[in-house]
Order: structure tokens, then C-alpha cells, then sequence
């Protein structure tokens, strides 16, 4: 014989049972709902071209060839005058030593060790250290006219290769041509000129210190503003050029 209250208690649970399951059937079909895709996940990833083709720093040679005649030893004065420039470059974003790769075994033998002797005085004198240019030999072959080949590392940016077309552009059955996303190659050739035009690599990476104040300048105009008188600067001669006067 079931009691009444047993009765009642299983009743309640079998409502509080019932409750559980709807709250789960619930939770599964807004699960389903929201179920995220490999797809979706990929469409979310920012399609910035400055991601697609990061401008990178890295070591690269800076190399000047110098072609000395069999008949001549010795350099041109343009020559001399583009070594100067190069030791002076490299002075200023020079990453390592000096190296001159000077010909042996072909013609110009005897021309390129007299020429190579000139450049390590010019060098030298243009304040590259003596311990920071070395020479090794290179097997010239049976090039007539092989060169002084002079060159140091440097820092350098770069970005690219640019002209890959990795997908079609046309229609077709992929579906990402209905995202409106730009193509791969967007992009690619401003990073790779302004990576050429960067002067200095590092500026990409962290800006240089800040110069000094110009505390003259800076007096002058507190002094101004204690005396309550106006700190701007005024140019007499402003108005010189200008198109109303020039009838006058």
C-alpha cells in the first residue's frame, strides 16, 4: 500500500525530471545553433595586408666591383671616387668587416693585386680599420676582365616576393569569392617600396631617441608670456611674396 505522501513525492519528482530534461533538450538545440566552424573561424582572421606581407629585417651584402684592365693597374678617378662613397656608407650602416674578393688565375692577374693594394690605402685612409677588411682569392677562370669585388653586411628590409596569384580571381566554386576579401596579392608592392625606401631598418622596429629641447627658443617665449606679451613669432618680410602684391 502507497502512502500519500510517497504518492505526492513521486509525483514531484517526476515533474522536476521532466523540467530537467527540457532544460537540456534547450541547451542542445542552442548549442547546435551556435556551433562554430572550422570556416567561420577562418573568415574571423583579420585580412590585413600588412599581415599577408610583413616587411622583414635581415643581413644582406653591399657590394662594389671594380674592373681592372690587364693593361692597367691602378683606379680611375670615378672609381676612387665610388670607393670613397662606399667606405663612407659603410661607416655609417656597416653590420660587419670589409671583404674584397680579388681575381687570381685569369689576365688580370698582376693588374688586380697592384689595384687591390690602392683600395686597402683608400680604405684605410677613409677610416676603416685595418682589422675589419679582409681578401680572399677567387678562381677568375677564363673571364678576361673579372672585378675587385668589395662588399660588407647590412641591415636591410624587405618584404615580398609579390606577384603570387595563389587563387583564381575570376567566379568560380570557392566560396570565399562571395566574402568580398581582397586577393592575396593587394598590398605586396607598397610594402616592398617602402621597405627599399627606409633609410634605416631599425626606425620599422623602434623610434629613435628623442633630440634635445631647444631651451632658447623655450626662454624666449616664457619670458614673453610672463610680460603677458603674445610668445608668437612674427615675420616681417611673410607677406613679401604675396599675389596681391605683386600689381604694386
Amino acid at each position: 500500500m502507497i502512502c500519500k505522501s510517497e504518492a505526492i513525492g513521486a509525483h514531484r519528482g517526476a515533474r522536476w525530471l521532466t523540467r530537467g530534461l527540457l532544460v537540456a533538450s534547450l541547451a542542445a538545440g542552442l548549442g547546435a545553433c551556435t556551433k562554430t566552424t572550422e570556416r567561420d573561424v577562418t573568415g574571423s582572421i583579420p585580412t590585413d595586408y600588412r599581415q599577408r606581407h610583413p616587411i622583414t629585417i635581415g643581413e644582406k651584402d653591399r657590394t662594389l666591383e671594380l674592373f681592372v684592365g690587364a693593361g692597367r693597374g691602378g683606379l680611375t678617378p670615378t672609381q676612387r671616387a665610388e670607393l670613397l662613397a662606399f667606405a663612407q656608407t659603410w661607416r655609417r650602416d656597416g653590420a660587419g668587416g670589409i671583404t674584397i674578393d680579388r681575381p687570381v688565375g685569369g689576365a688580370n692577374d698582376r693588374a688586380s693585386l697592384d689595384t687591390m693594394k690602392q683600395v686597402l690605402s683608400i680604405l684605410v685612409s677613409a677610416g676603416v680599420p685595418n682589422h675589419g677588411i679582409g681578401v680572399r682569392p677567387y678562381q677568375a677562370g677564363g673571364v678576361k676582365l673579372a672585378a675587385l669585388k668589395i662588399n660588407y653586411p647590412t641591415v636591410r628590409a624587405d618584404a615580398g616576393p609579390c606577384g603570387l596569384w595563389p587563387k583564381d580571381l575570376g567566379p568560380g566554386n570557392d566560396p570565399e569569392h562571395f566574402e568580398n576579401t581582397p586577393y592575396y596579392n593587394l598590398g605586396c608592392a607598397t610594402q616592398r617600396n617602402l621597405a627599399a625606401m627606409v633609410d634605416n631598418p631599425h626606425d620599422l622596429v623602434q623610434p629613435r631617441a628623442e633630440t634635445p629641447a631647444y631651451q632658447a627658443k623655450r626662454t624666449f617665449g616664457m619670458d614673453k608670456w610672463r610680460k603677458g606679451e603674445s610668445p608668437v613669432t612674427t615675420y616681417p618680410d611673410a607677406n613679401k611674396g604675396a599675389i596681391s602684391d605683386l600689381g604694386k
